[in-house]
C-alpha cells in the first residue's frame, strides 16, 4: 500500500452555497469512483477556491458527504490575472495499491481546460463546455 496524491478541480456556475456544495461533492465522488477508493483509503484533503468564491467553505460539502473524521483544509487560490474563475481545486492524499501512472485525476466542467491532458468526459459538461447549473 502506498500513499498517493490525487488532483481534481471543478468550476461552478456562480458563487452560491448550494452550487459550491454540489460541485465539491460531485468532484469528491468522481475522484473516489475513478480511483476505486472507499472512505477508509482517504488520508486528507486540501481544497483551494478562487477569490470569487466566498459563500461557503468547500470542505463543508465533504463533511455533508459523511467525511467527518477526515482532516480537511481550505485555502484561497492565488489571484492570478486571467485565471479560471469560480474554481475549486482538490488535492487528496490516499492509500492505494495503484501506481502513480494508474491514478486518475478529475477535472470537471469548465475546469477541464486546466488540464486537458488529464480531463475525461463528464456528465456536467454541456456542448458549449460549461458546467450545467442543475
Amino acid at each position: 500500500m502506498s500513499v498517493r496524491a490525487i488532483r481534481g478541480a471543478v468550476q461552478v456556475e456562480r458563487d452560491d452555497p448550494g452550487l459550491l456544495r454540489d460541485g465539491v461533492q460531485l468532484l469528491i465522488k468522481e475522484v473516489m469512483s475513478a480511483n476505486a477508493l472507499d472512505p477508509d483509503a482517504l488520508i486528507s484533503m486540501v481544497f483551494t477556491a478562487t477569490p470569487d468564491l466566498v459563500s461557503a467553505f468547500p470542505a463543508a460539502g465533504a463533511r455533508e458527504l459523511g467525511l467527518v473524521d477526515l482532516p480537511l483544509m481550505c485555502a484561497r487560490e492565488l489571484d492570478v490575472k486571467g485565471a479560471l474563475p469560480r474554481t475549486v481545486r482538490l488535492l487528496a492524499h490516499v492509500e492505494t495499491d495503484r501506481g502513480k501512472s494508474q491514478i486518475r485525476h478529475v477535472y470537471l466542467g469548465g475546469a477541464a481546460e486546466l488540464r486537458p491532458d488529464l480531463a475525461r468526459p463528464d456528465p456536467t459538461r454541456t456542448e458549449h463546455g460549461r458546467a450545467d447549473a442543475g
